[in-house]
């Protein structure tokens, strides 16, 4: 692969600035998102009052999880993002971090990594690393919820996709194209961004591992936290749930 198409591990500058603004345009409601979340930890988990979103973007989650929970934190690798979501809540509360091998000294009770973030990790030994992460900061009888990338049977090789993002002095337009390589996903995603500054390009390129639902579980299973999978919602790649036992 070339060097100059080689993903980095965290969004870009540029990247973060527009993510709130074109995901919102695309129709991602983050309240009612959070607030679904909140349910499914009270399911699990009735009386929890802390809780860690891991790979927590702009802190757009977070900020409705403060309606939910006594304590809330974040951890992210990207600092464009980081700074964002530092500015929505106390800046101690989100640190920075790689959900690969993290320590923040602490225990929650709900631990959630979403926006298939965990699909970064380029092999089964990272996944694994990347749950014992998570698993480590849940305290016993909490309840874990991951949203993966697609497995490789739903994959769509090809898929391409177009939207804008419009007000009165801002328009960005995203156009992206997914390939398959074995068991690797790789997404090319072109911004155009028009404001009152001029006209810009940039382009971002994403790798996603191709994980089997069995190679999940067994990477919570052998980090101490069996997982049920739910298909469908948020974003049709469905959730992971589990709860780790209360003897942890």
């Amino acid at each position: 692969m070339a060097a100059e198409t080689r993903v980095p591990t965290a969004y870009s500058e540029d990247h973060a600035a527009i993510y709130d603004f074109v995901h919102s345009a695309r129709g991602r409601d983050w309240k009612a998102e959070a607030d679904r979340f909140a349910e499914i930890v009270r399911e699990h988990t009735p009386r929890a009052e802390s809780l860690l979103d891991v790979a927590c973007g702009t802190g757009a989650h977070l900020e409705s999880f403060r309606q939910h929970f006594r304590t809330v934190a974040g951890l992210e690798l990207s600092p464009g993002m980081r700074e964002i979501a530092r500015n929505r809540l106390p800046a101690d509360a989100v640190h920075a971090g790689d959900m690969r091998d993290f320590d923040l000294g602490t225990r929650f009770d709900a631990v959630l990594c979403l926006c298939f973030s965990m699909g970064y990790m380029k092999d089964t030994a990272e996944l694994t690393a990347a749950a014992e992460a998570l698993v480590r900061h849940l305290a016993p009888g909490g309840v874990l919820i991951v949203e993966p990338w697609w497995f490789p049977e739903q994959f769509a090789d090809g898929f391409v996709s177009a939207s804008l993002a419009q007000d009165g002095n801002r328009a960005v337009s995203r156009i992206s194209h997914s390939v398959g390589d074995g068991r690797v996903s790789r997404m090319t995603v072109r911004y155009t961004v028009a404001d009152s500054e001029g006209i810009r390009d940039f382009t971002e390129y994403e790798t996603y591992s191709l994980f089997t639902e069995d190679e999940y579980r067994l990477a919570f299973r052998e980090a101490g936290c069996e997982v049920e999978f739910r298909p469908g919602w948020p974003n049709l790649r469905g959730l992971f749930v589990g709860t780790l036992p209360s003897g942890r």
